[in-house]
């Protein structure tokens, strides 16, 4: 006898039909739809766990290229008018396995080189290489790009990099199937990370720790401050701003003349977390 077939005979519903006896109503929105999930969890239907990693789920529906690209800055390209000889030590390196082909300058992509497509060139009496003729197409896409969006279309289209420009038309970074998968991860395990983790969390008189994630609206209502939400939802969104490209350890900004930020952790794609010194007037 099957599941379905065990719980009609007893009259008890499984958990499948609980969150469908739950979902009975279907929707509105993704807020109504948290709701719907929140009373589930508030009900036993789910436990925190699972509605942490459906919230995070969620959340990555919502996260653009943007938020996890490689930025420009950080990119490793390599000049279409160098010779092999001259690009090869940075690509050995650098470990990466993909890198945009330039011209003059970063905005000036051409294609994409492949370093697996250098072997036949490396081994003693290999053919004569040209960069022109190795390269292959890039794919290039908007900063506003969904994260879910792209990994289809990596998916799909089976390319594994994509160039990502400004409304501009500039190149602004790059991304990887690989930056998604771990931004993707990383949303989730956020979730979990709120959970045990305060957002913003005393050390002291007028010292803080402060997680990247807090909402500025949080930090506003905690610090009776104004901080613009108008283009960043979040602290750490409002520094990378701020600073212009993504900060290194222990690097420090000041906002409005009231708040000191240094950062205490981040990788090379975001910031972390942050040490916040609220300044006398």
């Amino acid at each position: 006898m099957n599941e379905d077939q065990s719980s009609e005979a007893s009259g008890k519903k499984t958990w499948v039909e609980k969150i469908g006896a739950a979902f009975s109503h279907q929707p509105k929105d993704r807020e109504h739809l948290l709701e719907l999930l929140n009373e589930a969890c508030e009900q036993g239907i789910v436990d925190a766990d699972a509605l942490a990693m459906m919230e995070g789920a969620l959340e990555v529906s919502e996260t653009q290229v943007r938020d996890a690209m490689i930025p420009r800055s950080q990119m490793v390209v390599v000049n279409n008018d160098s010779e092999l000889e001259e690009f090869l030590p940075g690509i050995l390196e650098s470990g990466h396995s993909r890198f945009p082909v330039i011209g003059e300058d970063k905005d000036e992509v051409m294609g994409i080189l492949m370093a697996k497509d250098l072997l036949p060139h490396l081994a003693s009496g290999g053919e004569e290489f040209d960069l022109e003729a190795t390269i292959r197409p890039a794919v290039v896409i908007p900063e506003s790009k969904r994260l879910n969006v792209l990994l289809r279309d990596f998916r799909v289209s089976r390319n594994h990099m994509a160039i990502v420009v400004d409304e501009y038309g500039g190149v602004s970074g790059l991304i990887t199937i690989e930056d998604v998968l771990e931004e993707i991860v990383g949303e989730i395990d956020d979730e979990y990370d709120e959970e045990e983790e305060a957002l913003i969390l005393s050390l002291g008189e007028n010292r803080y720790q402060v997680q990247a994630l807090t909402p500025i609206d949080d930090l506003n209502d905690m610090f009776d401050s104004a901080l613009s939400d108008d283009d960043y939802g979040t602290v750490g969104g409002l520094l990378l701003a701020e600073f212009g490209r993504v900060p290194e350890y222990d690097d420090v900004v000041t906002l409005a003349d009231k708040f000191e930020f240094r950062v205490i952790k981040a990788d090379n794609r975001r910031i972390i977390t942050l040490e916040m010194n609220v300044l006398p007037l």
